[in-house]
């Protein structure tokens, strides 16, 4: 069965707080700290419909937060369940993130990930992203990186 996108209910917050936890976890020996996405209120995101949940059959797998701002769709956080990487959903989410952020007519879809998580970086860059800027916020060294976008849909959705 196909990956699917649906956005996240309110009893959903319990999943994607352990989803987000299992993805992050093993960053924080390496940066000495919680990442940023292991501080964020789900709840609150949830109520404010920004989560999605990637699903395969029954089980979540993945979850995709998308923030709208003034100039640019903010990918807020892209965090697949350990078990579920290498297999090319996190490219899947963050394809479906740049269709959605097309879709509410941006040209423009940004990102942060901290310094240290260079493999992120990497991704990022192989993916049309690049560095903007670097900044601390919440005491987080994070690397700022954009894309633009094409107005033409591309890619595809779960």
């Amino acid at each position: 069965m196909a990956p699917t996108l649906r956005p996240a209910e309110p009893e959903d917050a319990a999943t994607v707080e352990s989803i987000v936890q299992a993805a992050y976890n093993h960053y924080v020996a390496r940066i000495g700290q919680k990442p940023g996405p292991m501080l964020d209120d789900y709840p609150a995101l949830i109520a404010a419909n920004r989560v999605q949940l990637l699903q395969e059959g029954t089980d979540t797998i993945g979850v995709l937060v998308l923030i709208p701002e003034p100039d640019a769709m903010l990918l807020d956080n892209v965090a697949l369940h350990p078990n579920a990487q290498g297999r090319g959903l996190g490219r899947l989410l963050v394809n479906a993130a740049e269709q959605a952020a097309r879709s509410a007519g941006y040209t423009t879809i940004r990102l942060y990930t901290h310094v240290m998580m260079t493999e992120n970086i990497a991704l990022y860059t192989r993916l049309g992203y690049r560095e903007t800027h670097r900044a601390e916020e919440r005491g987080l060294q994070r690397v700022y990186m954009a894309k633009p976008l094409s107005q033409t849909l591309s890619g595809t959705t779960p």
